[in-house]
């Protein structure tokens, strides 16, 4: 779930993309490109809540790995070929609306009001993390950017063998449970993915002030949105431990 679209790099060297552009980045058209597709995955997100339970019936899960697989590769394409952006950051909106509204829908099913608890929570963490970066009380150093990218690489290497282990072994490791435990591990990427939107802010005010090309917009709207979904479906992981406790 971590977040491999904006980084120190991101937007730096643009001649190597061998782009030629004649309206650069600017933070309102963010702003504007942001808006866009968190539209797109809240209508789509929407859409699957309603809709899609009944559709895939005794399928659910293999909607949701097909959503979910989707949207990592649709990521991991636009982070290698950034100029895709324009046209595959709807993809992932859409995409990925279907995986958390599918997702949603069943922990809901399980714990009434959990997905109303999780967005306000998501929400909350964002304001709290612009106020802190636009006031200059959390500085994106390089110590910073460190210790977070590396802890969230960490983090997702950590998924990435818990899936695999659960999927062809059946082997869950500690954070699958409700232990004391667990629920710290949880609190932990939850703050790590919430430290994360400082480094998605520093990185759109760099593409900004280097004049990145426009299509950057949509780029940033991306990391943006992997960010917000990756802390809305931590934040839902833990209520749902704590609720079963």
């Amino acid at each position: 779930m971590a977040n491999p679209i904006l980084s120190e790099k991101t937007f730096k060297n643009f001649e190597e993309f061998d782009t030629v552009y004649t309206e650069p980045m600017t933070l309102q058209g963010t702003v504007n490109k942001s808006f866009i597709t968190f539209i797109l995955l809240v209508s789509s997100a929407a859409f699957s809540w309603i809709y899609l339970p009944a559709i895939a019936g005794e399928n659910i899960f293999v909607w949701l790995l097909g959503a979910a697989l989707l949207g990592f590769f649709t990521v991991m394409a636009t982070s290698f070929k950034k100029e895709w952006a324009p046209y595959t950051t709807p993809v992932y909106a859409i995409v990925e609306g279907i995986f958390v509204g599918l997702i949603s829908k069943i922990y809901e099913m399980a714990y009434s009001g959990i997905v109303i608890q999780s967005v306000m929570g998501t929400f909350i963490a964002f304001g709290l993390m612009l106020v802190l970066y636009k006031t200059g009380i959390i500085k994106v150093n390089q110590t910073f950017k460190s210790v977070v990218v590396g802890t969230t690489l960490a983090i997702a290497s950590y998924y990435l063998v818990s899936f695999v282990l659960s999927l062809v072994f059946h082997i869950q490791l500690f954070h699958a449970g409700n232990s004391l435990l667990s629920i710290g591990f949880s609190a932990f990427v939850i703050i790590i993915a919430t430290l994360n939107f400082a480094l998605d802010f520093d990185a759109i005010d760099n593409g900004v002030q280097n004049q990145a090309p426009k299509y950057m917009e949509w780029y940033s709207a991306l990391g943006l949105i992997v960010t917000i979904v990756w802390l809305y479906l931590e934040i839902l992981r833990i209520l749902s431990k704590l609720r079963s406790r």
